[in-house]
C-alpha cells in the first residue's frame, strides 16, 4: 500500500510533556498547532522520599491556565491513577471537555464527586474505533490491552501530519473479557504515514514479551486447589479489573464467597460492575459485615495494600488493626503485584509482619507467576515501532534509564538518531515542513498535594520538615518587660527531637544562661531591633549546640513583651 500523501502544512506544531519523563506517573502531554491545544492525560504521581508528609504530586499547569481558551480537550489513555488522577485537582482550574471511554470516564466520575467545581466537569464518553474532533485536531481511539479494560492508544491527525500516542499497553493474545489489540489498525495507520510516534517506556528494558493476564488465572487455580482449607485474601491494585475479574471466577469454582474490602477497590468494582465490565453469579459477592455467617475455607478476601500503603485493608490486617479481620496461621495471603520502584521497604514491612502471624505468605519471589505487567516490553515496542514506521520518535513515560533504552531500541530498528528526542518535562519539541528540533520550553515543574492543600507546599517548607526530621527543634521563649526591660519569666528552652531534656540539663541550663545574657544585654543598650535579637539568639544557641553535640536542631526563638 502507497503513504497517502499528505497536505502542505505552513504551521509548527507543538509537542510537550509536563509530565511523565524521568519520572513514573504523573503523565501529561500537550499537543499544539497555530493556538489550538489538545491535551493528552492528565495524571498523578507519587511522593519522593524526602517530599514529608505530602500525598500526591500532581503536574503544574500553569501554561494550561495562562492558554485555557485555546484548549480544544483533555482526551485520556485509561483510568489509572497516573494518567487521570490529577484531573479533579486541575479541573478546579481549568474546565475544558474530557474524553474516554466509558469505565475510564466511570472511574473519573467518582473521583469528581469527592470535590466541588465552579463549573459542572464536562465528561464525554467515547468508544474504542470512534473518532472525534476537536479544532484541527482528528482523535481516532484505538484498542489496547493493558491491566484495566477500555485503555485506547490515540490516533491524532494534525495539519501536519499523524501523531501516534501509545498510552499504557501490551499485546496481549490471550486477553481477559477484552478484545486483542488493533494491531491491523495501527498497521493501516503506518501505512499512511506517521509523522511522530510516541510510545511508553515502563518496560523498555525487559526483553521478550509481557506474559499473557490469563497466566496468573493458571496461578491462581492452583493456589485456591492447594489450600482449599484456608482462607484466601489477595491483595492486588484496585485498578486491575481484570485480576479481579480471574479472582471471582476462581472463587466460584472452587464455592467460595467474595469480600471486596478497601475504598478504592469498591469503588473501582462496583463502577466496573455496573458498566458490565465486571460480573460475578448472585451471591458470590458478599459484605464484609456477614463474613462470620461462613467459615475461614468459605472465604476469599480482595484487597487493598498491594504496595504497602499504611492506611490499606492489606495493613490493617497485618497489623491487628482491622475492625473485621484477624490474620492467623489458618490464612494465605496473595500479594498479586510488584512493588513500585520506592515501595518495596513498605512491601517488606507488610510481608515481614504477615510471616511473624505464621501466615503462609505468596508473592513474587515466592511463585512469579502471581503477577505479570500491564506494559509493553522490548519485543511488543519493537513491533509498535515496525507497524507505524514514524518519521519521528519521542519515547515518554518512564525514568531516563527507559527512555534511553527505548531510543537504543529505535536505533537497532534502523531509526535516525536526528530524529529521535528524548525530552524533559517542559521543553517543547518544535516540528514543521523544514524538519524538527527542540525549541524553548513552557512552564512545569510539580504540584504538591498535602491534605486539602494544593500547592501550599513548597522547597521552603520541605526543607523545613527535613530539617525537624533529622535534627529536632529547640524552642526559647522568654517574657520581657517593656517598662524594665527586665526578665518577667524565662528564657525557658524547649527541646522536641533533640534531646531528652531530664538527661540534658546542664545543657539547659547553660542554654538558658547565654540567651537570657543576649536579651538583657539588648534592653541595657535600649536596642529595639527585634529581629536582630532573635537572628544573635539563634546564631550563638547554634554555635553552643554545633560544639557540644555535632547536631544543628532549628532554633525558634519567641520573645514576648508585656
Amino acid at each position: 500500500m502507497t503513504k497517502k500523501k499528505k497536505t502542505e502544512a505552513s504551521g509548527k506544531l507543538k509537542v510537550a510533556m509536563l509530565g511523565g519523563l524521568y519520572e513514573i506517573g504523573k503523565n501529561l502531554a500537550v499537543i499544539e498547532y497555530e493556538g489550538e491545544i489538545l491535551v493528552v492525560d492528565c495524571g498523578l504521581g507519587f511522593p519522593d522520599d524526602d517530599m514529608l508528609g505530602i500525598d500526591l504530586v500532581i503536574p503544574d499547569v500553569t501554561y494550561l491556565k495562562e492558554n485555557e481558551d485555546k484548549i480544544k480537550g483533555i482526551v485520556l489513555t485509561h483510568g489509572h491513577e497516573d494518567h487521570i488522577g490529577a484531573l479533579p485537582y486541575v479541573l478546579q482550574q481549568i474546565s475544558p471537555p474530557v474524553y474516554g471511554t466509558p469505565l475510564t470516564i466511570g472511574i473519573l466520575r467518582g473521583k469528581l464527586e469527592e470535590r466541588t467545581y465552579e463549573t459542572e466537569p464536562d465528561l464525554n464518553v467515547v468508544r474504542a474505533g470512534q473518532k472525534i474532533k476537536l479544532g484541527c485536531f482528528e482523535v481516532e481511539f484505538i484498542n489496547v490491552n493493558h491491566s484495566i479494560p477500555d485503555a485506547v492508544c490515540l490516533a491524532i491527525n494534525t495539519p501536519l501530519g499523524m501523531i501516534i500516542h501509545s498510552g499504557d499497553f501490551k499485546i496481549d493474545l490471550t486477553p481477559v473479557d477484552s478484545p486483542m489489540i488493533d494491531l491491523p489498525r495501527i498497521g493501516e495507520l503506518g501505512n499512511e504515514g506517521v509523522l511522530l510516534l510516541m510510545c511508553e517506556s515502563t518496560n523498555a528494558e525487559r526483553p521478550g514479551y509481557t506474559p499473557s493476564e490469563r497466566l496468573v488465572g493458571a496461578s491462581l487455580d492452583s493456589i485456591f486447589f492447594r489450600n482449599a482449607d484456608k482462607r484466601i485474601t489477595i491483595a492486588t491494585f484496585s485498578s486491575n479489573v481484570h485480576r479481579v475479574q480471574q479472582i471471582i471466577n476462581t472463587s466460584e469454582k472452587y464455592g467460595r464467597k467474595v469480600v471486596i474490602n478497601g475504598r478504592s477497590m469498591q469503588n473501582i468494582v462496583s463502577c466496573a460492575m455496573e458498566l458490565g465490565y465486571m460480573h460475578a453469579a448472585e451471591g458470590t459477592l458478599i459484605d464484609i459485615l456477614d463474613i462470620k455467617k461462613y467459615n475461614p475455607e468459605q472465604l476469599t478476601i480482595v484487597c487493598t495494600g498491594s504496595q504497602g500503603e499504611p492506611m490499606s485493608s492489606l495493613y490493617r490486617m497485618a497489623f491487628s488493626e482491622h475492625s473485621r479481620i484477624e490474620l492467623s496461621p489458618k490464612d494465605v495471603v496473595v500479594i498479586s503485584a510488584n512493588a513500585i520502584p520506592g515501595n518495596e521497604k513498605l512491601v517488606n514491612n507488610i510481608i515481614n509482619e504477615l510471616f511473624r502471624k505464621g501466615v503462609n505468605v505468596i508473592y513474587d519471589a515466592i511463585v512469579s507467576d502471581v503477577h505479570v505487567s500491564g506494559h509493553a516490553c522490548q519485543e511488543e515496542l519493537k513491533t509498535m515501532h515496525a507497524l507505524t514506521k514514524p518519521k519521528y520518535f519521542m519515547p515518554i513515560h518512564g525514568e531516563y534509564k527507559h527512555l534511553a533504552t527505548h531510543k537504543n531500541l529505535a536505533l537497532f530498528l534502523g531509526e535516525k538518531p536526528e530524529n529521535i528526542f528524548i525530552s524533559e518535562v517542559g521543553r517543547v519539541l518544535e516540528i514543521d515542513s523544514e524538519g524538527a528540533r527542540f525549541n524553548g520550553t513552557v512552564p512545569s515543574g510539580k504540584v504538591l498535594v498535602d491534605g486539602y492543600g494544593v500547592g501550599d507546599v513548597g522547597g521552603i517548607v520541605l526543607r523545613d520538615r527535613r530539617h525537624l526530621s533529622q535534627d529536632g527543634i529547640i524552642v526559647v521563649c522568654a517574657s520581657v518587660s517593656t517598662e524594665s526591660g527586665l526578665l518577667l519569666s524565662g528564657p525557658e528552652i524547649y527541646s522536641r527531637g533533640f534531646v531528652y531534656v531530664r538527661e540534658s540539663e546542664d545543657m539547659m541550663d547553660d542554654l538558658r544562661e547565654l540567651t537570657a545574657g543576649i536579651i538583657e544585654e539588648f534592653y541595657d543598650n535600649a536596642d529595639n531591633d527585634y529581629a536582630a535579637m532573635k537572628t544573635r539568639i539563634k546564631d550563638e544557641t547554634a554555635k553552643y549546640i554545633s560544639i557540644k553535640t555535632k547536631r544543628k536542631p532549628m532554633i525558634l526563638p519567641i520573645i514576648m513583651e508585656i
